[in-house]
């Protein structure tokens, strides 16, 4: 097929970021450069030629060959075969893994860069190659098995030959000698041999909390590994260390007799006589330098945000959230069921559409309500110590079937509450069957233990047995979201609907929801959330619009008539304030007054005469900005407090790079038009994902047909910049970044810092390697990654989780009314466990190794922004404990609240993040100097969102004196179907791990 010029130049890194004339969207704006040297690489892997003369390394996405010796290195594959883990075979041979197609799959590639040559295919992942001594055989692991097992690839017949299978994880195998037996990780936790007629044998278990990685055979056949310690990455020959003190890598080492050739520090090195030496290497790479794009304002018109709707049963009325409230529309007309400050979402009619049942956490946490439609009267439903969410009405109106926070569903009724799973990961909203005695409800199901991503299924429960069944909704393919995108059962139990790769299908089924034909796609154009209209049409969002499809395809439109505007702007109002800093100045300047009009400041001036605020003993700074956290991650379980908690901790602005996109919309809304308290609120919604997914708001996206839909779908509902998640293929993250008006943002840096990206987030990031090429696991970048970030001017969003190791020395955070008020329940009881035990599990060493990557970014002119990937890490207070480690570990308050406020202003292009003459008055009000101890930046005692003022103890007024919970109603004994017999089955924040999102 012939290149298109645009491909072509991409190909060799020269691609102008422009619009094809075809695309609705135009391209995000890039400047070409002339490359960047590199001459250490992070986290690389090393081969050598059987002849001894040539090394193959994987750098930047791709496999480089340079002489044994060092030198310039050759590139072999280009960007778009994101390739890695060179292993050398005979003939000079070099067989790779490669993520070309959105799956890992084995391919070879000669010396010279000719014979690339694809061995494997399909829907299973393919990984770590090692070609045989003799160069016949290839062993690999892969998940088509069920978990990661060892496979032997015949080179010239294609056959495969499984080796090892489940439940073991196999990683990385490497042959002996004679080429009869396989040596391979298992787990993290062993080291074990195969031969190739199965045979198997352990011949090393890790120490209690260390880890292995790389395993080899060396001298005498004795297993050589990396021993992964805290702070301590040793490689290892059988129980001897030969190498200490350095950051191995981790990849199997080369040995040739008592030499070894390994990966480490960023370098080539081998250990040869009791010395080592390093083969210099050198590469240039082109990237494409970030022009800011300008974030716009909402500034009111029609409602967009339409929140989970569904349809009563005689199909006149849709109820729905938006604008912080429930809604009623009926003929066009739209009227407001709920209005207040707390968090009333998801409704559900019952069978006869006198009632709605709905969550609200107005009594402190969410918990279920019944609304009688007619006489108005509101009263609780089956009280819960924990939250209620999503709740769905059963055939009959006699039980409620909802979710808890901890992905666990219960059947409520008169007699009580039952529970019917154990905990699920982000599961989506329960339907019922039309005989009441099945639930189903979108959850994920992984295809390893090794890699968590899997697929979106069909999760039935049935009631009467207690049986768990997933069912793919279509062979290897995802419900779109596991929140309102089904599955849905129709009214008369002979359908369930669902959406796939965003567009919306129909399935028959019989009573207990097992397929009984094959699913048919009704709509053609972007599609969410899913509701019945009796039992021949579907309602559903369209980009913003309210939309009807009958099942043969014919659609039309639903008016709401429900518009929003922004709020007036506060009075001109005088503050004078003892010191302040302007987001630039070394130092505080003194004694002065800040005069705000229509929202923005119009002057700073010394002190003189009448004021309107006497904030005299306190200092002003910017409000600060937290870069990264995902608003609804748990965001109805949070409710309200949410909003307040960010201003609470002087937070005055908050950018999420990922949410279910209309409880994102909703919220945005809500926020601008003042009906919701909390901060500015920039956002995305879902995360464009690849063929696997792992959180319930990512997009599996497999073709560019449907990357059109996607892109569709930012656009019309004015995404303020799109994250391309882990597993989407770089052809089309390259396609987005082409095709894309806003910024875009991902969990790599290359080739992403060629294709116009314009951020990364975390400092490592999940990564469909299982390793970041961005960070080692001691936590240290060398100069590839610090001068690519430079280079390019991409964002870097550090995200340091580890934070938590700094509670060995302070706790009051935890301890802080805020906190304790604000934070749910479940929630702070948590984090309080959290910092009593000084941090957990934190570590300190990688804490300190995060912060220093950081620091070398920001002071070699990159832009490093805070975030915190909250709430997988404490709303607002995070912010504060990621500044106190970056001053910790070298920053200077100065730079730490820099990261806070100017840099992520500039991400945005937006004036904020300053207090000076045109920027929108976001002001922070805190005791104490920032500048000296960062600590004080966290004693906010009010906070200014464009001129308005919300005084603390006004905010935690709501939340303050609230009982946790009414009189619980009685737990019955839960179902057989409660108990928990998958591995996968746990609560969303179970697991901590580092930069997981």
């Amino acid at each position: 097929m012939e290149l298109s010029r645009r491909e072509l130049l991409t190909r060799t890194g020269q691609a102008a970021a422009v619009a094809t004339a075809a695309s609705t969207l135009t391209a995000g704006t890039a400047q070409a450069d002339a490359g960047v040297k590199l001459t250490q690489g992070t986290n690389i892997s090393v081969s050598r030629s059987a002849d001894g003369k040539w090394l193959a390394i994987d750098l930047v996405t791709a496999i480089w060959v340079l002489p044994s010796t060092g030198g310039a290195a050759r590139k072999l594959t280009d960007e778009l075969q994101d390739a890695t883990l060179p292993s050398f075979g005979p003939g000079n041979q070099i067989a790779f893994q490669s993520y070309r197609d959105g799956n890992y799959h084995l391919y070879v590639i000669g010396l010279d860069g000719s014979g690339l040559k694809q061995l494997t295919q399909g829907k299973y992942d393919h990984r770590e190659p090692a070609f045989s001594p003799d160069g016949k055989k290839i062993a690999f692991v892969s998940d088509r098995g069920g978990s990661y097992g060892v496979y032997v690839l015949d080179v010239a017949s294609g056959a495969l030959t499984q080796l090892v299978g489940a439940p073991d994880e196999a990683a990385a195998p490497q042959w002996s000698t004679d080429g009869k037996r396989i040596i391979f990780i298992s787990g993290t936790a062993t080291v074990d041999v195969v031969s190739l007629d199965g045979k198997r044998e352990r011949l090393v278990t890790a120490p209690t909390g260390a880890q292995l990685f790389g395993a080899a055979f060396g001298p005498g056949d004795q297993p050589s590994y990396t021993l992964m310690r805290p702070g301590q990455a040793d490689l290892m020959l059988g129980s001897t260390p030969v190498v200490t003190g350095q950051d191995v890598f981790g990849f199997a080492p080369v040995w040739d007799g008592d030499s070894v050739l390994y990966t480490a520090d960023g370098k080539i090195r081998l250990r040869a006589n009791g010395s080592t030496k390093d083969i210099p290497f050198e590469v240039t790479v082109p990237v494409r330098k970030v022009e800011r794009h300008r974030t716009k304002n909402l500034s009111g018109g029609p409602v967009k945000g339409i929140a989970s709707p569904v349809v009563s049963p005689d199909g006149t009325k849709i109820a729905f959230r938006a604008l912080n409230a429930l809604y009623l529309v009926s003929n066009g007309k739209a009227v407001k069921l709920t209005d207040g400050e707390y968090f009333d979402s998801d409704p559900d009619f019952s069978p006869d559409g006198t009632r709605l049942i709905y969550a609200s956490d107005r009594t402190g946490v969410a918990q279920l309500r019944i609304r009688d439609l007619v006489s108005g009267e509101d009263k609780a439903f089956a009280p819960d110590p924990g939250a209620q969410i999503t709740p769905r009405f059963s055939p009959d109106g006699t039980k409620v079937a909802y979710l808890d926070q901890d992905g666990q569903v219960w059947i409520a009724d008169a007699a009580g509450r039952r529970q019917i799973t154990p905990a699920l990961f982000q599961p989506g909203r329960p339907t019922w069957s039309a005989d009441g005695t099945v639930v189903a409800l979108a959850a994920v199901k992984p295809f390893s233990r090794r890699f968590r991503e899997g697929t979106s299924q069909i999760l039935s429960v049935d009631l009467a047995s207690g049986e768990l069944k997933y069912t793919e909704p279509m062979p290897f393919r995802s419900i779109a979201t596991r929140g309102d995108d089904g599955p849905v059962w129709s009214p008369d139990g002979k359908h369930i609907a669902f959406i796939v790769e965003s567009v919306a299908w129909v399935v028959p089924v019989d009573a207990k929801g097992n397929f009984v034909g094959e699913a048919r796609q009704v709509t053609r154009e972007v599609t969410d959330s899913l509701a019945w209209h009796g039992n021949d049409a579907l309602v559903y969002l369209n980009n913003g619009r309210l939309r009807k499809s009958t099942l043969d395809g014919r659609a039309s439109t639903i008016r709401v008539g429900l518009n929003w505007s922004k709020p007036r702007s506060p009075e001109r109002k005088v503050v004078h304030v003892g010191a302040y800093w302007d987001g630039e100045a070394a130092d505080l300047r003194q004694n002065v007054d800040i005069v705000v009009e229509n929202g923005c400041v119009k002057e700073v001036r010394p002190h003189q005469g009448r004021v309107d605020i006497d904030a005299s003993a306190l200092t002003a700074i910017p409000g600060l900005i937290d870069a990264h956290n995902h608003w609804h991650l748990r965001g109805r379980q949070w409710g309200a407090r949410q909003g307040r908690v960010w201003l609470a901790y002087g937070i005055t602005t908050v950018r999420s790079p990922g949410d279910p996109v209309y409880q994102m919309v909703e919220t945005r809304e809500a926020l601008a038009a003042g009906t919701l308290v909390g901060p500015r609120f920039y956002a995305t919604g879902e995360a464009v994902d690849g063929s696997r997914v792992y959180y319930n708001f990512m997009r599996p996206t497999l073709s560019r047909a449907q990357l059109d839909l996607e892109l569709r779908r930012a656009h019309e509902l004015g995404y303020d910049m799109i994250k391309t998640y882990v597993r989407l293929p770089v052809e089309l993250q390259r396609a987005a970044v082409q095709r894309s008006r806003v910024p875009l943002s991902s969990h790599y840096l290359y080739p992403a810092a060629n294709l116009g990206m314009d951020g990364m987030e975390h400092v490592g990031a999940t990564n469909r390697l299982g390793y970041s090429h961005t960070v080692t696991r001691q936590g240290k970048a060398y100069q590839d990654v610090v001068e690519l970030f430079v280079r390019s001017g991409m964002s870097m969003t550090p995200t340091l989780f580890h934070n938590r190791a700094l509670f060995a020395e302070d706790k009051s955070l935890a301890l802080d009314e805020r906190t304790r008020v604000l934070f749910p329940p479940w929630e702070y009881e948590r984090y309080l466990a959290d910092a009593n035990s000084g941090g957990g599990t934190s570590s300190a060493y990688l804490l300190r190794n995060w912060v220093e990557f950081a620091l070398a970014v920001h002071r070699g002119g990159g832009l490093v922004i805070c975030g915190t990937d909250a709430p997988l890490d404490a709303p607002a207070t995070a912010t504060h404990m990621n500044l106190r480690a970056m001053v910790k570990h070298g920053f200077t308050p100065r730079e730490a609240l820099i990261t806070a406020t100017r840099n992520p202003a500039r991400w945005l292009g937006l004036p904020i993040g300053a207090i000076k003459p045109g920027a929108p008055a976001d002001i922070s009000f805190v005791s104490g100097n920032p500048l000296v101890d960062i600590k004080a930046a966290a004693n906010v005692q009010q906070v200014m969102v464009g001129g308005r003022v919300h005084r603390v103890p006004d905010l935690l007024a709501p939340y303050q004196n609230q009982p946790q919970v009414l009189a619980a109603a009685d737990a019955l004994q839960p179902l057989a179907s409660a108990q928990n017999t998958h591995w996968w089955h746990e609560p969303e924040w179970a697991e901590r791990v580092c930069c997981d999102h």
